[in-house]
């Protein structure tokens, strides 16, 4: 059946559309309220078949790529919504617009149903009424709230109240122990005025520090001064100046999108009681044709609204400020609303103190253009693109190995590079424990899995796997049986007599991809060559992180093993053990009469004696 003929089938109900070529790639998810009326208007019917032409330059080039199309009929059009939102994530279609990075933002939150509550950090939202928020913050959180326990002796640790006894931070009047009554709730809910007074008024906070700083400079305690000042320097790039004054206590989100002939940003900045506390940044992906982004703002702002507001959020703003009047404005409202069973609305502000704020975001979406531009750093992914015949430029990269020592201890890896920061996002990192024995085996245990929390931790832009044409061959059966596109190479040592070659100095790194037209191609570039180095970075990273995990599990596991050499203790022993203490560790360092909470005293004593001979 041809794609005419299948346009001719779409239903007039809501759902959503997917788009692909003739290899069976997926190229494009959309929604629609009315799927039939949607997807016919991207073409006309008479005289002939053709694509209709007031679709933009990047969408004509889609189309003309389309060889098929299948759609899925949802209830209504807000699930029609939230399941386009969650296939894009999963697939990452060719031509839809993609955020690179869908992170959740830190608050500080105080919990008033308790006696003496604390100051805390947290990315969840919890249904209490008595609990505040405060934020979110981009960056400065922690060393907002370290300084802040360090100036107010509030309850300095969690477990300090559970010991009901006075412990060392009441001796370095550090915390007035409420634990043994030294002070009471009231009392204590002065010293919470003054903590809160320091995060309503950083430049407080930072004046205190300052002092505190010279203090120690002049007791000659330098690294202490020197921890402060760098404290100093972050809180302050978390303070934003305005000369803004909303005088209200609206709360207010705002979001921006620019773009250049190569990338887009996307500005976040919030508005809390009046007062403008934070702001961030994230590049869009885009699938671009020669030197022209194509990128429709649109789709960009819908994308971004969707994204931000499809978690949990402690704090709803009352509006959301943009730069353009969205199309489906009413549509994302009602998806904020039954969200949120909350009306937000969506502002387009053409005068006075919010359009300002818009203009405030848009310079700053032109600054980081600017910057990202002036730092030349997209120039080697710009090289990487075109030697391995990529459809996106691989700003995000993730490498993938494996080890083992002849079935023990076989673990996995996944490294993180991220054009952003130019340097690997070590706190994306991932060890896995892996059940498969053979190498092969285990690369598709470990990808597997990655795929399937695609949804949670949207996918990269290009995977490198540390193997061979095998390996890739894997990588690629793996994304196509769930339907993902993705760019992936595979970087392996040449192979002399069937065995790589490993020798010191002569040691060749051979890169196998595939070709524009689905072909493996096969790569032997100079050592000196500067791309090769960039991939060889990454796979040398991924070596070293799971060669690290791999060494301490094996550790562990030659310990287990040891004491299954214990005479007369079998591995049923050694579980109840392990399930009752938790860790090896403990089992070592338990006297006799503790390990009878689980063996007979014969069994207590071999175990014993065993490590305290």
């Amino acid at each position: 059946m041809n794609l005419e003929e299948k346009l001719k089938q779409l239903p007039q109900e809501s759902g959503v559309y997917k788009y692909y070529d003739k290899h069976g790639h997926l190229l494009y998810v959309g929604k629609a309220k009315n799927l039939k009326n949607r997807v016919r208007s991207y073409f006309k019917f008479s005289p002939h078949f053709l694509i209709a032409t007031k679709v933009s330059i990047r969408i004509h080039k889609m189309l003309s790529q389309v060889h098929t199309c299948d759609w899925i009929i949802t209830s209504n059009e807000n699930d029609a919504l939230i399941l386009e939102n969650s296939l894009i994530k999963q697939l990452k279609p060719k031509y839809n617009i993609l955020l690179r990075d869908d992170k959740t933002y830190p608050y500080i939150y105080i919990n008033y149903n308790e006696d003496f509550p604390r100051l805390e950090i947290t990315r969840k939202v919890y249904k209490n009424k008595n609990i505040k928020y405060f934020g979110p913050y981009s960056i400065g959180a922690r060393d907002m709230l370290d300084s802040i326990y360090e100036i107010v002796p509030l309850v300095q640790k969690k477990s300090c109240l559970k010991e009901k006894k006075a412990c060392l931070f009441y001796q370095i009047k550090r915390c007035y122990a409420p634990c043994e009554g030294k002070i009471t709730s009231e009392e204590y809910r002065e010293l919470i005025k003054e903590a809160l007074s320091y995060i309503y008024n950083k430049t407080k906070l930072i004046a205190r520090l300052n002092t505190k700083m010279n203090e120690y400079s002049d007791d000659f305690r330098f690294e202490d001064a020197m921890k402060l000042r760098d404290r100093i320097k972050t809180i302050k790039k978390s303070q934003i100046k305005s000369a803004v004054d909303l005088a209200t206590n609206e709360n207010i989100d705002i979001f921006a999108i620019k773009s250049n002939a190569k990338k887009a940003v996307l500005v976040y900045m919030f508005i809390r009681d009046g007062k403008l506390t934070s702001s961030s940044h994230n590049f869009i992906k885009v699938h671009s044709t020669e030197d022209n982004l194509n990128i429709d703002l649109n789709e960009a702002y819908e994308r971004a609204i969707i994204n931000y507001y499809d978690k949990d959020i402690p704090i709803l703003p009352k509006e959301i400020l943009l730069d353009i009047d969205l199309e489906n404005k009413e549509e994302i409202e009602n998806f904020l609303y039954i969200k949120f069973k909350k009306k937000i609305k969506l502002v387009f502000p053409k005068k006075d103190k919010k359009k300002y704020l818009i203009d405030v975001a848009l310079n700053n979406c032109e600054e980081l253009l600017r910057i990202d531009l002036a730092q030349n750093k997209i120039a080697i992914y710009e090289e990487l693109k075109e030697l391995l015949h990529l459809e996106t430029y691989p700003f995000r990269i993730e490498t993938y190995d494996n080890s083992h020592m002849m079935g023990q201890a076989t673990v996995g890896a996944m490294v993180v590079w991220d054009e952003n920061i130019n340097s690997f996002k070590k706190d994306a990192f991932r060890h896995y424990n892996l059940e498969a024995k053979d190498e092969y085996a285990q690369m598709k245990e470990v990808l597997t899995r990655r795929v399937l929390s695609f949804e949670k931790n949207p996918a990269p832009d290009m995977w490198i796997i540390d193997g061979g044409l095998t390996l890739l061959k894997l990588a690629y059966d793996i994304t196509s049986s769930f339907g993902i596109h993705l760019n992936i190479i595979a970087i392996a040592k040449e192979k002399i007599n069937a065995k790589a070659n490993r020798s010191k100095g002569s040691a060749k790194d051979i890169i196998h991809f595939k070709n524009k037209s689905d072909n493996f191609e096969v790569l032997n570039l100079s050592p000196s060559d500067k791309r090769l180095q960039f991939i060889q970075k990454q796979r040398d990273e991924a070596h070293r992180f799971v060669i690290s995990y791999h060494r301490k599990q094996k550790r562990t596991e030659d310990k287990q093993i040891s004491l299954l050499q214990i005479k007369g203790i079998g591995q049923a022993k050694v579980k109840k053990l392990l399930l009752y203490f938790g860790a090896f560790e403990l089992i070592k360092s338990s006297s006799v009469e503790e390990l009878k909470a689980v063996l007979n005293e014969k069994d207590s004593t071999l175990v014993y004696e065993h490590f305290n001979k």
